[in-house]
């Protein structure tokens, strides 16, 4: 692509933006500096967020992570227009429709239906366009008699119902959604997510949210701000794995646990060359074929934990213990996790997440319920084996991963003592199946007529 072709492709693009607040210790403070002029300076600046850069393409999707107070809302502000950068420039090409703060944009003393009007005319439509969408917008938000009532008298799931159903409709080129999903009920939340899937194919989508799946499964790719700077940038399962490591090691700090060591990997994806005997599984019509690569220490993700015990081994193997390098979607198998011990310790629980090539998690488990009754630990350099038996779903062609985690402590209160990312890889090597993420292995499947 060349150069200008990539630029005119450039939707949202953010060089060096900083924003700083004026922080005064007392009320009288900003009196005298309105008389002081820049003669002399009654404030502190506090840098909300510094030294940001980045690019987003047209039809990219690209969410935002960070801890509250990390910058993610005063960023969207300003790439929606309504904050101005201290420094820095933003550069927005296209009609740009947000759902930022709960409310925002929303006059409390007009109705739904004026509200309506007011944001659509200011997202840019005429009054006929309006008109000609407000049926399908009442629709969408599904606020009944509440429309014509002041936005005052609405619960904040209301709110966020008609300002999403508002911004479904402008013709937007560019959506900015601030955590607008985490307000609702559970079938608005999927009404929204069908929309977003939809507005995908063509629109370019900015999406903040806590909840690391919905960012995963959302978004391509990713930023990570921290106290007002990028932290890390890239695809959403490397930024939000990041983060959420992060985040169990801050919040073991906080709580005054032992330090957790991050150790960080180069990955190496496993290449693409197919199973030897692929030719001939085909030929007996075998499908569903799923293969297996080792366990390699040296070649996988981001690990993290305390370390008193260490995970040494991840295998799938078949019913008489042998690891499998093939198997068959629906076929009975143990995923088995070998925990050496560093330190003595009691009430050890091992779990797994299967992930798909996003990072979406798609089915997992732990020990713990299982052996409650019976805990196990032991003394250092001991090994404990942990074995989850279950039939191997349907799976569709493409990698998948398995991370690998032993804790100690109970359900609620554990030190993770070691986590590893992308602990073992398998890919489906055929396209048997089309409904989900996954297909469960069917026992039975009848059809038949009650008449007959």
């Amino acid at each position: 692509m060349s150069s200008e072709a990539s630029n005119a492709a450039l939707v949202i693009d953010v060089n060096g933006v900083g924003k700083a607040y004026h922080m005064y210790e007392r009320p009288s403070h900003r009196l005298w500096q309105a008389l002081a002029g820049k003669r002399k300076s009654y404030y502190k600046d506090f840098w909300a967020l510094r030294g940001v850069s980045f690019s987003i393409r047209r039809g990219q999707t690209v969410g935002i992570v960070g801890r509250n107070g990390s910058g993610k809302s005063t960023l969207l502000q300003m790439i929606a227009g309504t904050l101005n950068p201290t420094e820095g420039s933003i550069q927005v090409n296209g009609r740009v429709a947000a759902l930022l703060e709960l409310g925002s944009g929303f006059n409390p003393e007009f109705t739904g239906r004026e509200n309506v009007y007011l944001n659509a005319t200011i997202l840019g439509l005429r009054r006929e366009q309006i008109e000609q969408r407000m049926d399908s917008i009442l629709a969408f938000a599904d606020i009944g008699e509440f429309i014509d009532q002041p936005v005052r008298s609405y619960s904040s799931g209301m709110s966020v119902r008609l300002a999403f159903a508002v911004i479904a409709h402008v013709d937007a080129d560019i959506l900015i959604i601030d955590e607008a999903l985490a307000v609702g009920d559970a079938f608005f939340s999927q009404k929204c997510m069908r929309f977003l899937r939809d507005f995908q194919k063509n629109g370019t989508l900015l999406f903040v949210s806590h909840d690391a799946a919905a960012v995963t499964n959302l978004c391509e790719n990713a930023v990570w701000l921290e106290n007002g700077r990028m932290r890390l940038s890239g695809t959403s399962q490397e930024v939000v794995e990041a983060y959420m490591t992060e985040q169990h090691v801050v919040g073991r700090r906080e709580a005054g646990a032992q330090e957790i060591v991050v150790e960080k990997k180069a990955r190496k994806v496993a290449g693409e060359t197919p199973d030897f005997r692929r030719e001939r599984f085909l030929e007996e019509g075998v499908c569903n074929r799923i293969a297996l690569f080792e366990f390699d220490p040296d070649n996988v993700g981001q690990e993290f934990g305390t370390r008193g015990a260490r995970i040494v081994d991840v295998a799938i193997r078949d019913s008489t213990g042998t690891p499998m390098g093939l198997v068959e979607g629906g076929e009975l198998v143990s995923l088995q996790i070998s925990v050496k011990l560093e330190q003595d310790l009691d009430n050890l629980i091992v779990g797994f997440y299967v992930k798909d090539r996003l990072g979406q998690r798609l089915f997992g488990d732990n020990s713990y319920f299982a052996c409650k009754d019976t805990p196990v630990g032991g003394a250092a350099g001991q090994t404990v084996l942990a074995t989850f038996q279950f039939r191997m779903p349907v799976m569709p062609s493409g990698s998948y991963m398995i991370d690998a985690a032993v804790a100690a402590g109970d359900l609620h209160d554990h030190t993770q003592q070691h986590w590893i990312h992308d602990a073992l890889e398998f890919r489906a090597l055929d396209e048997t199946m089309r409904f989900g993420l996954v297909g469960i292995p069917m026992l039975n499947i009848t059809l038949q007529n009650n008449d007959a």
